[in-house]
């Protein structure tokens, strides 16, 4: 849990603006690995509002009804929230760099908040680890 106990997600956290996703997805440095059902991309970029900012997605191919994607974007965005201070460390040693991520729900089925949990915990160590 980390010092200042601020355990907010807010606005600049998120990823905003077509071109900043699109640098996501189509620039050769970004950097992906999964863990089943969440698949995560991720890419540095220079300096920007917030240490790390996050975009979550469910695709309509996967759940047709808007509440059961919601739910799932619901759990993530929980889940990153109560476990963000493990990229936070590590990225206060980069003050010039600012870590964009995404993660896709690639699974057609619903899973409990405590395993969606545990797998964006493991992603986030994952990518901690390669930083």
């Amino acid at each position: 849990m980390p010092a200042n106990g601020n355990l907010a997600l807010g606005k600049e956290e998120r990823v905003t603006g077509r071109s900043l996703v699109e640098s996501l997805f189509r620039g050769g440095e970004s950097r992906s690995m999964s863990y089943y059902p969440l698949r995560v991309v991720y890419r540095l970029i220079s300096h920007d509002k917030a240490p790390v900012r996050i975009l979550v997605s469910v695709p309509k191919k996967c759940f047709k009804r808007a509440v059961k994607r919601n739910r799932v974007k619901r759990q993530i965005r929980e889940s990153y929230r109560r476990h963000k201070h493990l990229l936070d460390e590590k990225m206060s040693l980069r003050s010039d760099q600012t870590l964009v991520m995404a993660f896709i729900w690639m699974d057609d089925q619903l899973h409990d908040s405590a395993n969606v949990s545990h797998r964006v915990k493991s992603l986030l160590l994952r990518i901690g680890e390669r930083l």
